[in-house]
């Protein structure tokens, strides 16, 4: 799964990184090592350009958009609802109500830093929390999906992060993992025209999973009070998961 990640990068730069236009009216989000559901967040996506009278024209670009987590489907009573879709499992994209509009035609990028996760201790009771992040500082790519919810001025923009099996080393830890798209694939999953979920959705490669730091890190980050990047650091003398061998 992914319940809490980190995304400390200034927006100007995001939009560079992904070849984005900034949306209109928007004040920058600040950096934050400790994102949680319902926090506003950036998401990369596919903004259909309209004429002066509102038609669309046919053409469109990438926008960067702070958008809060936790997906409302239009079709939605309430915006609660919002606040138990912050994942959408890859398995029942095309099938969960919640998820399956959305996933033909309205699919984003959520940027990261890098994202945690917790394991059983081998001596002690309770989780030790990991940080999982690239070793080359480079910006991750979750495969998310985005909705709008109500009208007019009140329209609430928000998005879910996909998550899929876990793969290679990251079992070690937990046994899902969030979509991480390479740059090669940012352009199929943006494009709306395409409606092949299945083959848009293929696992994270190997390598770049191969490219990820498994970083074990404070219980610090367990409450979402802290913040900082200091909970994106090494923690010493720390047992492996229960039922795995030592990973460092």
């Amino acid at each position: 799964m992914c319940g809490r990640y980190a995304a400390s990068r200034r927006p100007e730069d995001l939009v560079l990184e992904f070849e984005a236009v900034p949306a209109e009216g928007q004040p920058p989000l600040r950096a934050d090592y400790n994102v949680a559901p319902t926090k506003d967040v950036y998401v990369v996506r596919h903004k259909k350009e309209r004429d002066a009278e509102g038609r669309p024209t046919g053409g469109g670009h990438r926008e960067l958009r702070a958008v809060r987590w936790g997906l409302v489907p239009s079709w939605a009573k309430d915006a609660s609802i919002g606040n138990r879709m912050l994942n959408a499992r890859v398995e029942s994209l095309t099938d969960k109500p919640a998820f399956r509009s959305a996933a033909r035609s309205r699919r984003c990028l959520v940027p990261a830093d890098g994202w945690y996760e917790w394991a059983k201790r081998l001596d002690t009771p309770g989780k030790q929390p990991y940080y999982v992040t690239p070793q080359d500082g480079s910006v991750l790519a979750f495969a998310g999906l985005w909705e709008v919810w109500g009208k007019g001025e009140d329209r609430l923009y928000t998005c879910t992060v996909v998550t899929a099996p876990a793969v290679g080393a990251l079992t070690e830890i937990h046994e899902r993992m969030p979509l991480v798209l390479p740059r090669d694939r940012w352009a199929e999953w943006l494009d709306p025209a395409r409606e092949d979920v299945g083959a848009l959705a293929a696992p994270t490669p190997p390598e770049l999973v191969e490219g990820l730091e498994l970083r074990p890190v404070s219980t610090a980050v367990n409450s979402i009070r802290n913040n900082g990047p200091e909970l994106t650091a090494r923690a010493e003398a720390v047992s492996p998961p229960a039922d795995q061998p030592a990973l460092f």
